[in-house]
């Protein structure tokens, strides 16, 4: 979005945003706010910088009680790895990706210049939108709108972690499109010996894909090889180095 909007333009944008969310906002200057960055904002505190904040907690708090529900038999440490992921910077951005908030952001100059908008902006529009449904329609509006979200993301992220092999379905794409044999490179490694995680990246001929945190080679190269595999079917990695190094609970 341009540095600047007319009163009708911007009035415009309001209303093409509402209508990708499926929701009317009462209060217009807080979904104004949700969709202002602090590159274009007067002050940090006319941006959306605290609306992500809260977002961040009501996002969690939902994944949580989404996960307990829907999963009595997983223990707090599986409960937990589901919710990293989920409420991942790289979840957030693909879903602000996927109702197109990038199209309502107003961005300062150097921001609104670029062809791609920065996943952690991404990602920060989509939990102040998050906290702004909350303060205007409180839980009956934020709860359907986050599971309606949130429900694929985590099937997907339980069947990665239990129902498919990424290795072999990575082994398999890039045969029969005669690229070779897909290698695991170990980029970095951190923790002390009973407990380290590591860092790991497909590579692919001269190809190296995406790297991703585990809590043992095996799983690393396993979330490595969804990364090339995604990113070759023209699908968002679902791991983000930049969120590790993973922890364990």
């Amino acid at each position: 979005m341009s540095e600047t909007l007319g009163t009708s333009r911007l009035e415009d944008t309001l209303s093409a945003c509402e209508q990708a969310l499926g929701y009317q906002f009462r209060d217009r200057t807080l979904l104004k706010r949700c969709l202002t960055h602090s590159s274009i904002a007067r002050t940090r505190l006319d941006s959306n910088e605290r609306l992500e904040f809260l977002g961040d907690a009501i996002l969690g708090t939902i994944v949580c009680e989404l996960l307990f529900l829907r999963y009595p038999e997983k223990t707090e440490g599986d409960l937990t790895r589901i919710k990293s992921v989920v409420v991942s910077r790289t979840t957030c951005a693909k879903l602000s990706t996927d109702l197109k908030l990038g199209d309502f952001l107003q961005l300062g100059k150097g921001l609104s210049e670029f062809d791609k908008i920065p996943l952690s902006i991404q990602a920060a529009v989509f939990e102040s939108i998050v906290a702004g449904l909350y303060l205007d329609g409180g839980m009956d509006v934020v709860r359907p709108f986050l599971t309606r979200l949130i429900e694929p993301e985590i099937d997907r992220t339980v069947e990665s972690a239990h129902g498919r092999n990424y290795k072999s379905l990575l082994q398999q794409l890039v045969q029969k499109n005669q690229r070779g044999t897909p290698l695991y490179q170990l980029l970095d490694e951190c923790g002390p010996d009973h407990s380290k995680c590591f860092k790991i990246a497909a590579v692919v001929g001269i190809d190296a894909f995406p790297p991703a945190w585990g809590p043992n080679k095996k799983e690393a190269e396993q979330r490595a090889a969804e990364n090339a595999w995604c990113l070759l079917q023209g699908e968002t990695p679902p791991f983000d180095a930049e969120d590790g190094p993973y922890q364990l609970p």
